[in-house]
């Protein structure tokens, strides 16, 4: 099988707020803070009906070592913490909390110490910061490498590919200082010899800013990256900025690589300069149902429905909202659901661009095949899917699918692919457990 051939697509832009400084909106009147904006753990609430908070308080403790601890967004006073339903349909636990619209710091607010890279690593866990580019893997677990001298390379991703998001570039533009001062953290605590950016080239005043930084710094570069999704994935990254092939079932670190979202490095400059930890996030809010697009930094927990009353009024009523860009974003129930940590843009279509098309037979023209990075072949999968042969969708790398959607995007039957492709992996886990709790038993 022949992997990373990076064929991936041309997708249109549509960055109509590439040159839109954020605007900072006003306290809603209430937010919702679920517990599991993260990989790994939910965090556990640590406060209680009544209670009131100011903002950067904890109001949910890490709750393992793949965990994050959670932050107060507003000041205000707690009025629930029970369970809701979160856009993936399962159940978490949320703080909510009445503000009182003063957005208050918390009087234990302070910067961290910070001399070596244990209280470094410290630093970043106690932040509540996690991947910002839409991953949530909490960045202190990323970061928090047992030998140094394995990072050969730590790679800026600033590619920023999806279309409609610029909140990433907007990062690169107007918080440049932080992420100059990001750099000389990761190269005083991590040791980093070798800094790389890498930026799709439809974001002329990013790289600027950012050859700038490298300009004063030998240990700095940035690459131009042709505008071809899906050129800020993980594995596709590294391997277009350094050549080097991460194996299947193997991580970063194994071909000296981490990878660090360009959001995510400024927001630890910022706590660690100033001791607020993850309260607010900067998402863009555009779509064909916006009518006017807009970068906003927004309060974590705001919910969608307060975050278009701040934008102002649609063009059209929304007929489908996703978290995220079209092409990897989740379809969201209500506008009642919250901004995450990790959302860097909510996405608002009209009936015309929400209406999924028809779905007509595969006529095996390999478009999908030849569109996927790694070189996957989605017809073999839905074939072995519905023959409920394991063993050929786990030969055939099912798993090395990271769900990009090229091959649904470059489909002309309009096939739900990557449906199948979820299914399919889903089937082929439930299988091998199965099959483990066999052996066990025998």
């Amino acid at each position: 099988m022949s992997f990373f051939r990076m064929n991936g697509v041309s997708v249109p832009h549509f960055k109509h707020t590439a040159a839109m400084k954020a605007e900072i909106m006003p306290a809603p009147a209430s937010v919702i803070i679920p517990m599991n904006m993260h990989i790994g753990a939910p965090a556990k609430p640590v406060v209680k009906v009544g209670d009131m908070v100011g903002v950067g308080q904890l109001i949910g403790e890490a709750n393992g070592f793949v965990s994050s601890p959670v932050y107060a967004s507003v000041s205000g006073k707690v009025t629930k913490v029970d369970k809701m339903v979160a856009s993936n349909g399962a159940m978490a636990d949320a703080v909510v909390i009445e503000s009182d619209g003063e957005m208050r710091p918390f009087e234990g607010i302070k910067p961290p110490t910070v001399t070596n890279f244990d209280e470094f690593i410290a630093a970043v866990r106690e932040s509540g910061i996690i991947g910002l580019g839409g991953a949530g893997f909490p960045t202190a677990v990323k970061l928090g490498v047992k030998d140094l001298s394995a990072i050969e390379e730590i790679l800026i991703n600033g590619a920023e590919c999806e279309p409609f998001i610029t909140s990433d570039t907007r990062t690169m533009i107007d918080r440049a200082s932080d992420i100059k001062e990001g750099i000389e953290l990761l190269e005083k605590y991590l040791g980093a010899k070798k800094i790389i950016f890498g930026i799709e080239n439809n974001k002329p005043e990013a790289i600027a800013k950012m050859n700038e930084i490298a300009a004063n710094d030998s240990a700095v570069s940035v690459k131009a990256l042709p505008s071809q999704y899906p050129q800020g994935g993980e594995k596709v990254l590294i391997y277009k900025l350094t050549g080097k092939m991460v194996p299947e079932g193997k991580l970063p670190l194994d071909v000296g690589c981490i990878v660090i979202n360009v959001t995510t490095l400024a927001t630890i400059a910022s706590y660690i300069r100033t001791g607020m930890p993850l309260t607010s996030k900067c998402i863009t809010v555009d779509g064909s149902a916006i009518k006017t697009p807009k970068n906003v930094i927004v309060p974590i927990g705001t919910r969608m429905k307060d975050v278009f009353a701040f934008v102002g009024e649609f063009k059209e009523t929304p007929k489908k909202v996703i978290y995220g860009g079209p092409m990897m974003g989740i379809a969201v129930p209500s506008f009642d659901q919250p901004v995450l940590k990790n959302t860097n843009a909510i996405i608002a279509f009209g009936k015309k661009d929400a209406e999924r098309p028809e779905e007509t037979p595969c006529i095996h023209c390999g478009n999908c095949v030849n569109s996927c990075p790694f070189g996957l072949n989605p017809i073999a999968f839905a074939k072995a899917l519905e023959l409920k042969d394991y063993e050929a969708l786990e030969a055939l790398k099912i798993n090395t699918c990271m769900e990009c959607g090229c091959c649904a995007y470059s489909c002309p039957a309009k096939r739900n692919i990557i449906a199948r492709n979820k299914l399919a992996k889903a089937e082929l886990r439930n299988y091998k457990q199965k099959q483990a709790e066999k052996e066990k038993e025998a």
